[in-house]
């Protein structure tokens, strides 16, 4: 894909349809320096909340990607809060962080990240809904539709979903 082509496709997640998702998550991953991607569980949301587990995600993505032990990094983090602990991490005992309110639609690299976080997810789905077809996981991507919520009343929570955001 041309440079000018890749900046009119790499833009907030949202605002792409699935198919412009998957070209733009190829193209990344084909020319991409480096990444990585993590998550945290649905336990661990509900032991820490939203917030501080996405925090925690987005920890764990950081200290995984592949940098040199010498790297100067400065970490461009979406919303309004940096990761907590990364000095912690002896590769980024030196990284400076700025929050990015609605980064993922002012910032090409937060973009980029939240392209290849979103088909992520929407593959972890896509499986799930293999493993558990009565939830239809691959065509609400977990998000608490109502049909979501019928299929969580009709047949319970699986291991995979959310203990504090099912609560009626």
């Amino acid at each position: 894909m041309p440079k000018d082509d890749a900046r009119q496709i790499i833009r907030d997640s949202k605002t792409l349809s699935a198919s412009q998702r998957l070209q733009a998550d190829a193209y990344l991953r084909s020319c991409a320096i480096t990444f990585a991607i993590a998550s945290a569980s649905a336990q661990e949301v509900d032991q820490l909340n939203i917030h501080h587990a996405s925090l925690l995600a987005m920890r764990r993505a950081v200290t995984a990607l592949s940098l040199p032990a010498e790297a100067s990094c400065h970490l461009l983090v979406d919303g309004k809060f940096t990761i907590p602990n990364l000095i912690d991490h002896p590769t980024l005992t030196s990284a400076t962080q700025q929050p990015v309110i609605h980064g993922d639609a002012k910032i090409l690299s937060i973009a980029a990240a939240s392209i290849l976080a979103k088909v992520y997810r929407d593959n972890l789905l896509t499986s799930l809904s293999l493993e558990y077809p009565a939830y239809g996981f691959s065509s609400h991507k977990g998000y608490g539709t109502a049909a979501h919520f019928a299929a969580i009343h009709a047949h319970g929570l699986t291991p995979h979903h959310r203990v504090t955001f099912c609560s009626s």
